[in-house]
């Protein structure tokens, strides 16, 4: 798993990512919120980010904000790692999208644990986004017969919707994935054809 991290102090960012590496994710360093924010847009953009609140450019807070403004199916998980904490700093950050926030200094152990908890909802989040892909898919190939059906009572033609009346098997055909193979019900094989059983 790729993992961003944004930290302008160079010693907070060269453990980061060497502890990052040792648990075996794949980091993307970046050095201030502008960097951020330019590897979050990309298409192949990491799926769990880790910022810092102050930045140069852009704060992690204005970071934040814009990538909950992208218009994305699966999002990118977002943690706080920064020495604001106080109550009113979490609430913050929260309520500008992130999704965990952790103040410095930091347990070494509950931040990988932490990671983990993004990694796992991540990947949630990635297998519902592909079935909600698949079921789109597979409902463009659906066509449904819904509503009232005008059905002539004496011929069985249906009313379409250009107020044409058309056979209703060629109607269902057009308006569903049904195939028809024509036979004959015994009522009408004796109506029709009463020599055929003799």
């Amino acid at each position: 798993m790729r993992i961003l991290i944004a930290e302008d102090d160079i010693t907070s960012r060269v453990l980061l990512k060497h502890m990052l590496a040792e648990w075996g994710y794949e980091v993307v360093v970046t050095k201030d919120g502008c960097e951020a924010w330019e590897a979050l847009q990309a298409e192949d953009a990491p799926r769990l980010a880790i910022l810092d609140w102050m930045m140069p450019g852009l704060d992690g807070v204005e970071v934040c904000r814009k990538v909950r403004q992208l218009d994305v199916s699966n999002p990118t998980y977002i943690i706080f790692l920064t020495s604001r904490s106080s109550k009113k700093d979490i609430v913050a950050g929260l309520e500008a999208g992130a999704d965990d926030y952790i103040g410095k200094p930091y347990e070494t152990d509950e931040l990988r644990v932490r990671v983990k908890v993004g990694e796992r909802i991540t990947a949630l989040q990635s297998a519902l986004a592909e079935q909600v892909h698949s079921l789109r898919k597979a409902l463009a190939h659906v066509k449904t017969l819904q509503g009232i059906l005008p059905i002539c009572m004496h011929c069985h033609k249906i009313r379409n919707d250009q107020q044409s009346w058309e056979r209703l098997e060629k109607y269902i055909a057009k308006h569903s994935d049904a195939e028809f193979s024509h036979g004959l019900c015994p009522e009408c094989l004796e109506k029709h054809y009463p020599d055929f059983n003799e």
